[in-house]
């Protein structure tokens, strides 16, 4: 009997079993990285679309982070931050420096004498100048209150190496010229250890520096004992403010105490401070637009990496096909693609990561300087945090699972017995794009729809997202129209097979055509908003300066330079501006409103205001005094009318108490709450009566003449030998008088560094577009090699074939183009009629920059003929043998 056979031997250390899952999907991922080393140009696609998006949301979100942290930080200079301040009285500029002595003679020794103003420098800059009781803002630093004893985040900790001792107290108390700045400021004005200053009469021309780490926050902020501070600043026995510090549960018993002590608001104003909310909500709408354009980048970096993604799919799906035909289950296949997206997820992450570092480095000095300037506020040096690298992987993964699991299902789905079914693609496509169109246009009206009645910036932001979104869904099956349109126009031949390759083209091409859309179409918009909002700003500063000359000398020499510019035989118009701070109360609010109060003389009032909208007959009535005027800004935020009744705190005096909003007048580039009321109106309310600044004209004087026929008005040249003549005669240093032209320079200098930051984001997101296009179009062209090399074969010169493919490119390009601009006018007139006009109170008229969408189209032309041209030049060096090969290969 012959013994039965016996099976044969399995080597199950080499032939991975059904129950080890895992080591399966370890084989696929391993032939995948096979995959890619013979093809690295996929892998590197889609690296470079996850890198791309998260280096800007990243760097976005880094510079953001630091300036909201500065907020919440924000502190006194060398001190803690102040729960209270103490500020001038009602009506009044400064505060008396014996209510200071008060406070210590009782005891309080947790305050702060603080005297703030700004220095003119040498150069016609000026210098803001903090000066404080220095002995006592390191006690109070040194001496936490109550639940911060163990705060590591205090500035002692911050910086251990700086202390009292560190500092020449002797030398600051005793009024030398001496003036303490963070270390970045002092490398860039006072290299040489000094800080120079226009001469005074006063003052010292220049002042001793002393450079600390940047981490004490000084910022921008220069700081001086005080004594030398009121010197510098003609402020002798006056204050700016006290800062009080206590427990926040101990603020009511603080202000019993300071009852008692007789500061009453007659001597000082009581200010319970917010722990840095009212600058977060100010500031709200900046980071929030950063924060857009920053996402806006991130979803045109996902679309490249999407592209790269599907173009690997669809190079290996006959590799898939293989592997499921090979017995593997399709559950084991669809995780190994889930963990080679984790991967590149992680990888791309991790570069944009590192990037995104470097990048908002880069950016935080453009922030911090428009920060500085809207808003007053000053940033701390920044730091970062691994959780923002949590963050971003968690967030790319969502979007690239979202758009990439239908991908994934459709492929692990697909039959064993068929390869590549190129027809059915192309019908799946076709039905893809037209719901996609569908889905658009639903967005679109909906967007339409609710906009009229969106009265927030939030809401109108969400409403501009969701048409944002819409925009590039309508493309796919746009491109389909316009080819379908052109091709009946064409005779059979070559220049058909152009058309109908064409077609067949937009499936592919269709997500970097919609990246490059969203791109063009945001870079229209913010070209719009910003060349609209500079020449609108120069229309208003037109009207707004109407003198030649406008001096601003300090405040105990304010009278002696107004009577001595009257006597001036040139001066032709003599024009003065009042300002104080004030309280804003409003029918059925709780709250008031902190405002700038202004009044000038009647004339510039009349001729300087720009207004939005009045009452009838405004001017015969305005005057009499039962009238103000309102900022834009400010009737926006508090949606304030005509005819609307406000009460004004300085104005109790007055029997004109509350007023009537007579006209509410434009204020572009301002964000502060502003009112102006009549110089009537500010004498009965007994406010201060000297001004804050002075306009002067002047006209020429001709020797002899008595006429004034003749008197014409100066020449720049004139003007600048006046400014001059008249800084000696009054005392004045050159950075106290500016003439109207330098300020309009200043005035669009600073609005131009102010939306830096924005075009900087706005063309990297065009940059990241481009090179979203480049890569689709180099991917696209080189597998294409095989059917134009059969074209090749078939008699069709090299020359033809260049120029079939080009054609093909710039044809789905242009109809992108085209599309970009009535969508980017779009978006252009809802950032300036709805976002800027409800986040800022800046009501812009739009206008078209055609210089600006040239260059932005001619950006994606001269990007899409590289990523041609390079990979055609390729083929031509390669024989015709191996590029038939691709299609079988």
């Amino acid at each position: 009997m012959m013994s039965p056979a016996l099976p044969p031997k399995v080597n199950h250390s080499k032939t991975p079993s059904r129950n080890r899952p895992w080591l399966r999907i370890y084989w696929v991922l391993r032939v995948f990285l096979a995959h890619y080393r013979h093809a690295p140009l996929q892998a590197g696609a889609i690296l470079l679309g996850l890198a791309l998006a998260v280096t800007l949301l990243i760097g976005v979100k880094a510079t953001n982070d630091n300036a909201i942290r500065s907020y919440s930080e924000a502190t006194e200079l060398l001190s803690q931050r102040a729960d209270v301040l103490l500020s001038a009285p009602i009506g009044q500029e400064t505060l008396d420096e014996s209510v200071y002595f008060s406070l210590r003679q009782a005891g309080i020794s947790q305050s702060l004498a603080v005297v703030s103003g700004r220095v003119a420098g040498m150069n016609g800059q000026f210098w803001q100048i903090e000066g404080s009781d220095i002995v006592a803002a390191l006690t109070a630093s040194l001496s936490p209150k109550e639940g911060q004893k163990h705060d590591t985040s205090t500035k002692q900790e911050a910086n251990p190496r700086m202390s009292m001792g560190a500092l020449p107290l002797a030398d600051l108390m005793s009024g030398e010229p001496i003036v303490v700045m963070s270390q970045s400021l002092a490398n860039k004005i006072a290299l040489n250890g000094q800080l120079a200053l226009a001469p005074a009469s006063f003052a010292p021309d220049k002042l001793k520096v002393i450079s600390i780490d940047d981490s004490w926050g000084l910022g921008s902020a220069i700081l001086t004992d005080i004594s030398l501070a009121q010197t510098l600043l003609g402020m002798q026995g006056k204050l700016s403010y006290i800062a009080l510090f206590s427990d926040r549960d101990k603020l009511p018993a603080l202000k019993q105490r300071l009852d008692i002590l007789g500061i009453t608001p007659l001597r000082a104003s009581y200010n319970q401070q917010d722990q840095g909310q009212a600058l977060m909500a100010l500031t709200r709408s900046f980071h929030l637009n950063l924060n857009a354009m920053s996402m806006l980048a991130f979803v045109v970096g996902l679309f490249i990496a999407y592209n790269g993604v599907r173009y690997s799919l669809m190079k290996r799906q006959r590799l898939l096909i293989q592997l499921l035909q090979q017995g593997l289950a399709r559950r084991e296949v669809m995780l190994a693609l889930l963990g080679e997206l984790l991967l590149l997820v992680v990888l791309g992450s991790l570069m944009g990561f590192i990037l995104g570092l470097q990048l908002s480095h880069w950016l935080q000095p453009m922030v911090a300087m428009t920060l500085e300037q809207l808003y007053g506020a000053h940033l701390l040096p920044g730091i970062w945090q691994w959780r923002w690298l949590a963050e971003a992987i968690a967030l790319t993964l969502v979007a690239a699972l979202a758009a990439c699991l239908p991908l994934y299902f459709d492929l692990t789905r697909q039959s064993l017995a068929q390869g590549a079914n190129r027809y059915q693609q192309t019908q799946a496509h076709n039905k893809t794009h037209g719901r996609q169109f569908i889905l658009a246009c639903g967005l679109l009206s909906l967007a339409a729809i609710l906009m009229p009645f969106s009265q927030s910036y939030n809401t109108s932001l969400v409403l501009l997202g969701m048409v944002a979104v819409a925009i590039p869904l309508l493309l796919p099956q746009v491109l389909h129209w316009g080819v379908n349109l052109l091709l009946p126009l064409t005779r059979p031949g070559l220049k058909q097979y152009l058309l109908a390759e064409t077609r067949e083209l937009i499936a592919p091409l269709s997500l970097a055509m919609m990246a490059i859309l969203l791109a063009l179409s945001a870079n229209v918009s913010m070209n719009t908003l910003v060349v609209s909002f500079e020449q609108t700003l120069r229309s208003w500063l037109e009207t707004r300066l109407h003198a030649d000359l406008y001096l601003r000398p300090s405040a105990n020499h304010m009278a002696e330079v107004r009577d001595k510019l009257r006597q001036d035989p040139r001066l032709s118009g003599l024009y003065q501006q009042w300002q104080v701070e004030a309280e804003v109360s409003t029918q059925g609010a709780a709250q008031t409103i902190p405002v700038n109060l202004i009044s000038r003389d009647d004339a510039s009032i009349q001729h300087t205001s720009t207004l939005k909208e009045s009452l009838p007959d405004l001017w015969q009535t305005y005057f009499d005094g039962h009238y103000v005027l309102v900022s834009e800004p400010m009737a926006i935020k508090y949606q304030l009318q005509l005819g609307d009744t406000v009460a004004l705190n300085v104005l109790d005096k007055t029997a004109n108490n509350p007023v009537v909003i007579a006209g509410i007048y434009y204020d572009h580039g301002n964000t502060r709450n502003e009112l102006i009321i009549s110089h009537k109106l500010w004498q009965q309310a007994q406010l201060p009566v000297l001004p804050i600044s002075l306009a002067a004209s002047f006209h020429s004087v001709e020797p002899g003449v008595q006429t004034t026929a003749t008197q014409r008005k100066l020449s720049e040249a004139e003007l600048d030998e006046l400014q001059g003549q008249l800084a000696v005669t009054l005392g004045l240093a050159q950075a106290q008088i500016y003439s109207q032209a330098k300020i309009k320079a200043q005035a669009i200098a600073m609005f131009k560094r102010t939306f830096s930051i924005t075009l900087v984001l706005n063309s990297l997101t065009l940059l990241v577009a481009a090179i979203g296009l480049f890569s689709a179009c180099l991917m696209l062209t080189q597998s294409r090699q095989a059917p134009l090399a059969r074209l090749y074969s078939l008699g069709v010169s090299r020359s033809k074939l260049r120029t079939m493919v080009f054609s093909q490119m710039l044809l789905v390009v242009v109809i992108t183009c085209l599309m970009a601009m009535p969508t980017g006018a779009l978006l252009g007139y809802l950032l300036i009629d709805k976002i800027t006009l409800q986040a800022f109170g800046w009501t812009i008229k739009m206008i078209w920059d055609w210089f600006a969408y040239g260059k932005a189209i001619l950006i994606a032309l001269v990007t899409c003929t590289l990523a041609v041209l390079l990979p055609l030049y390729w083929q031509t060096r390669r024989p015709l043998i191996a590029s038939l090969q691709q299609e079988t290969l």
